[in-house]
């Protein structure tokens, strides 16, 4: 009897475990879309309404399960509202457009101060100085769970989408680069992307390096030649806000971030 009852047990764990998720899923898009929060991303995302219907329509799924399995936090005073959570969402949902994947699967926490906040902890700069002590930061991105981010710089970001710079943009690459657990500038891809993908972005992020050092002008901020890490973030950056410019100057990195985000900006400009 009583392993009959602990196999009924384990089958019960393994049905609820194999259901519960999609259940959770059709029961969170079982109604529509809130008209305010609707308000709020063409307010912040100035070019929703250049989106394709069906781009609409992924985005308002996403926010939806974004917001219903990721808890936000308000720090230093803050008072979290619709406005500050649905902004993120929307913001860090741009770039699962189009992507048969999770919805930063390994992602729980979200702090968000109301503007920038202090680190303790090194800063590596792009020369190889390193920084020590405490730093006023507008967004961090950790592996294990958690991104922490300047409400400020997040509406300004949104605010300005030509300048090249979107805080939440930089700290979602970021957790996109960790899903497969290491974070080095290589998102998961198909498997037969990974060595065109390795040889575009190195010859970049070296380029990058060089037009640091030499003090040439580039579309992208010098802050991705610190590491691969980074100049992946820059580059996602750099392709949402400054897509005609990077395709203009960076064919072959433009062509491999499209691969990767599915999506093409400059329609959206």
């Amino acid at each position: 009897m009583t392993a009959i009852l602990t196999l009924l047990i384990i089958a019960s764990v393994i049905v609820v475990a194999i259901y519960f998720p999609a259940w959770r899923r059709q029961f969170i898009l079982r109604k529509p879309f809130p008209a305010e929060w609707l308000a709020i991303v063409k307010n912040r995302i100035s070019f929703y309404e250049k989106l394709s219907t069906d781009e609409q329509s992924q985005l308002q799924e996403m926010i939806r399960l974004f917001l219903a399995g990721k808890k936000f936090y308000g720090c230093n005073g803050l008072q979290l509202n619709d406005d500050i959570r649905v902004t993120i969402a929307a913001e860090a949902c741009l770039l699962l457009l189009n992507r048969n994947t999770g919805i930063y699967p390994r992602l729980k926490h979200i702090l968000v101060y109301p503007d920038a906040f202090q680190a303790n902890h090194p800063s590596y700069n792009p020369d190889g100085t390193v920084v020590q002590g405490s730093q006023g930061l507008l967004g961090e991105s950790w592996h294990h769970g958690k991104i922490i981010l300047s409400w400020d710089d997040v509406r300004h970001g949104a605010a300005n989408i030509h300048d090249g710079h979107n805080v939440t943009l930089h700290e979602f690459s970021h957790q996109l680069d960790s899903e497969d657990g290491i974070s080095d500038g290589t998102p998961i891809l198909p498997k037969n992307a990974y060595q065109s993908w390795a040889k575009v972005l190195s010859h970049e992020y070296q380029e990058l390096q060089d037009d640091m050092h030499n003090h040439h002008r580039s579309v992208m901020d010098y802050y991705g030649a610190t590491n691969p890490a980074e100049f992946f973030a820059v580059a996602t950056e750099t392709f949402f806000e400054k897509p005609a410019q990077l395709q203009k100057k960076h064919p072959e990195l433009f062509a491999e971030l499209q691969k990767v985000y599915r999506v093409n900006p400059i329609n959206w400009q």
